[in-house]
């Protein structure tokens, strides 16, 4: 079975959610944990539609039923887990009707899915942002991760936990440094033995702390510590939460350079706009997927006019600081990251080609690369350290609901639509319903509102004005809106930037919200 939680893969992941159908065909059952009914709840055999927010307590839950029932898997938290019996006292508290209360799901679902996870041979759970873009996102993490450990579904074929990517070579960018507490190959930067083998290589001393995460960068620039900002890849001006705010802080840096594909909302703030190539087509290098499969890319075509790879403008930014790195090329620097990394240590690039690809950690050239990322926690003895209980409480939201806001509003991904617009607003599609406020046919009914008439969203950040679209995937009370057309529905006016202090992740999908139709005589033709 697989557990579909907090994403609407259908939309957001088509590729993956082709693989998820085959395995429907096979016989796999589906459960889509969701506030809506989306078009990935609309293929499973059950929809849980919980409340925004409240996953510790459904997962919490299904712990306490999983124990209750007496399927914890008690050989592998005995031979592969430690802190199960604090794990075990927290969930106690989780009734089915308090958990009931708490998510809007009835107990007697509640505990059939707890019974269909633990009871399937093989079991996955599936997410997206519907889980990591809250204030409390890794908390909501840890408790997927406790369900896993109860019931062995861990580590072994066909059972796993899987955090779908949105981007492609995401996980690339966290495994080569792009993550403020960890060097390549996720290597503590605070770890004074593995910063000092870098730092013997590229003979420079790296700081001795962990850096900012983005919303620190952003609060860095309202305390006026952070006064220069060079974006790569990123539109912030548009993706940061409560975005007004976001905006004037990039206004009021001393030098803004950003360096992209596009003329986004943030390059038209910037200083210096640096064109970049796509480096998936006009570049070469390596990318890694979400199941940690490293795989060569090679040049089709050349960069247009001034475009250059990304590493070519690094390179020349070194040499205007004072440094020449010489005729430096990307399998130059990946040799050299073989070097530092252990994990990639057997990834030379004959072997990436030979192999087509290669999954991380591969620890030598003789080694096939790990197929199951946990797969130590079968073996025995036990392959290095025991995987933690990290037992979670559920709090609520922080943008609470009250009169003047009574309305949840959440957002998400358009099949056709790819994050803040930029890469794929400048193409038709048939399938396109540009930016709505999604709303129940309950509430629409209540605020004399049809699809096409302007409404108007107000948060305790700010307002916007955009067309209504009735569905009915949505229950009373929820509101939808989607990220890909800031131009036309400016959905990060709205969000609070509240952020979840492990991570560093806004909390997106839960803001408070009220809604008002607008009196106008024109309405807008959208999808139904």
């Amino acid at each position: 079975m697989v557990l579909l939680w907090g994403s609407n893969a259908r939309a957001a992941h088509p590729i993956f959610f082709h693989h998820l159908l085959k395995g429907l065909r096979n016989g796999a059952r589906l459960y889509a944990i969701d506030p809506r009914r989306t078009e990935s709840a609309q293929w499973a055999d059950i929809w849980l539609g919980l409340d925004v927010g409240s996953d510790i307590a459904l997962a919490n839950a299904m712990g306490k039923v999983v124990i209750d029932e007496g399927l914890a898997d008690r050989r592998f938290i005995e031979h592969a887990t430690t802190g199960f019996e604090d794990y075990a006292a927290v969930v106690a508290d989780y009734t089915l009707e308090r958990a009931e209360a708490l998510t809007g799901i009835p107990g007697d679902v509640i505990r059939e899915t707890a019974i269909a996870y633990a009871s399937a041979p093989r079991a996955q759970i599936c997410w997206t942002l519907g889980i990591t873009e809250h204030h409390n996102a890794t908390d909501n993490v840890l408790a997927l991760i406790n369900l896993a450990l109860l019931t062995g579904h861990v580590g072994r074929y066909g059972s796993g936990l899987v955090p779908l990517r949105g981007q492609n070579n995401v996980q690339g960018g966290g495994d080569m440094g792009a993550l403020p507490n960890k060097l390549p190959g996720f290597q503590d930067v605070e770890d004074d033995e593995l910063r000092g083998k870098f730092e013997a290589v590229w003979g420079r001393t790296i700081p001795a702390t962990n850096g900012w995460h983005l919303s620190e960068m952003f609060e860095a620039m309202d305390a006026g510590t952070l006064r220069g900002l060079h974006v790569i890849g990123e539109n912030p001006a548009d993706s940061e939460a409560d975005v007004e705010h976001a905006r004037a802080l990039l206004r009021g840096l001393d030098t803004l350079v950003v360096q992209d594909l596009f003329l986004t909302r943030t390059a038209e703030l910037a200083d210096v706009v640096l064109p970049a190539a796509a480096d998936w087509a006009e570049a070469e290098g390596t990318m890694t997927n979400s199941e940690r499969r490293v795989q060569r890319v090679r040049r089709a075509v050349s960069p247009p006019g001034q475009a250059r790879p990304d590493l070519d403008i690094l390179v020349a930014l070194a040499g205007r600081f004072g440094h020449d790195w010489g005729g430096l090329t990307a399998q130059i620097a990946w040799d050299e990251l073989r070097t530092l990394s252990p994990m990639h240590a057997g990834m030379s690039y004959e072997r990436l080609e030979r192999l087509g690809g290669i999954q991380w950690p591969c620890w030598d050239e003789e080694h096939p690369g790990e197929r199951f990322l946990h797969g130590r926690l079968w073996q025995e003895p036990l392959g290095g350290r025991p995987a933690p209980f990290l037992p979670t409480e559920w709090v609520p939201p922080v943008d609470r609901l009250d009169d003047e806001h009574p309305y949840r509003l959440t957002t998400g991904r358009h099949l056709d639509g790819y994050n803040t617009g930029v890469q794929s607003g400048g193409f038709s599609s048939p399938n396109r319903s540009w930016g709505t406020l999604d709303l129940s046919r309950e509430d629409a009914a209540k605020l004399d509102l049809i699809s096409g008439d302007l409404v108007r969203v107000r948060s305790r950040r700010g307002t916007v004005e955009l067309p209504a679209r009735v569905s009915d995937a949505l229950r009373p009370g929820l509101t939808f809106m989607a990220v890909h057309y800031p131009e036309e529905a400016d959905v990060n006016v709205l969000t609070i930037d509240t952020w979840d202090p492990k991570s560093g992740t806004a909390e997106f999908k839960a803001t408070a919200v009220s809604l008002e139709k607008v009196d106008s005589a024109a309405t807008a033709t959208v999808g139904t």
